[in-house]
């Protein structure tokens, strides 16, 4: 059987390697790009999105309901027999 130890040698070497590779400069430098980019872009996150979706749907919520009540004030209104002066 092998020896645990050996494993774990190996797979720090291993690490150590991909961690110093040129990959690993270049995965850096292009996360660094990516999120210059998206930085430059006028982005919002989930959760702001999420917010502003809930804010919306109240909002058109509280609009349904004015449009109902003026619509029943303006109905009262019109029954109304007029005000002689």
């Amino acid at each position: 059987m092998t020896n645990p130890k050996i494993l774990d040698e190996i797979g720090s070497k291993v690490s150590e390697l991909l961690a110093s590779s040129p990959a690993k400069d270049l995965e850096k430098n292009a996360r660094a790009l990516l999120a210059s980019g998206f930085s430059k872009l006028d982005l919002v996150t989930r959760e702001e999105f999420d917010v502003q979706r809930e804010v919306l749907a109240r909002a058109n919520e509280k609009i349904i309901d004015l449009e109902h009540r003026v619509a029943r004030l303006e109905a009262e209104l019109s029954s109304r027999p007029p005000a002689d002066a």
